[in-house]
């Protein structure tokens, strides 16, 4: 395998794990009151970045049809830190398996085009040349879904398989 094709799986295995997360919340836990950044919030997080981080640069980059304004920020804005993110709206699981799918197929396209060589991310705010940017953001990917297979495993007894990796979108 190359570089461009190890790339490309371990992005495939962490949607795939995102995915298997996403199908088996229950509904109970998809928008509980009790957490500060709902199951379907950090979802959506996770996707809009890895979406984000995929393209060559921030110009490149077209917001999902159905995106909602600042709703990829957790917490408060970065550019207001005392205003809160208004989030006042939840995805629902079928918009966000279709994102997810949008993801997927961005990663069979972009990856194997990128240009691992590049000294920019092409993305001002992230100091990392274009092999760095990808390890960063599916480290990033991998963090969030971490997280909600941790939810999901202590608050309602359901496991996630490990997707050690992946050739195709599933």
């Amino acid at each position: 395998m190359t570089l461009l094709e190890i790339i490309q799986s371990q992005y495939l295995a962490a949607l795939a794990m995102l995915k298997q997360a996403i199908v088996q919340c229950p509904d109970s836990l998809w928008d509980d009151p009790e957490d500060k950044n709902k199951f379907w919030h950090v979802a959506y997080h996770t996707l809009f970045y890895t979406h984000l981080y995929l393209q060559p640069a921030e110009s490149d980059f077209v917001l999902w049809a159905k995106g909602r304004e600042n709703y990829q920020f957790m917490g408060t804005l970065p550019w207001a830190p005392d205003e809160k993110v208004k989030v006042e709206r939840p995805y629902q699981k079928t918009e966000l398996l279709d994102y997810l799918a949008l993801c997927q197929a961005e990663v069979q396209e972009k990856v194997v085009i990128l240009n691992l060589d590049a000294a920019e991310s092409g993305f001002d705010w992230i100091p990392l040349n274009k092999l760095e940017l990808q390890f960063y953001n599916i480290r990033h990917a991998q963090h969030h879904i971490g997280e909600l297979c941790d939810r999901l495993g202590h608050r309602a007894g359901i496991d996630i398989d490990w997707v050690g990796r992946q050739h195709e979108a599933k």
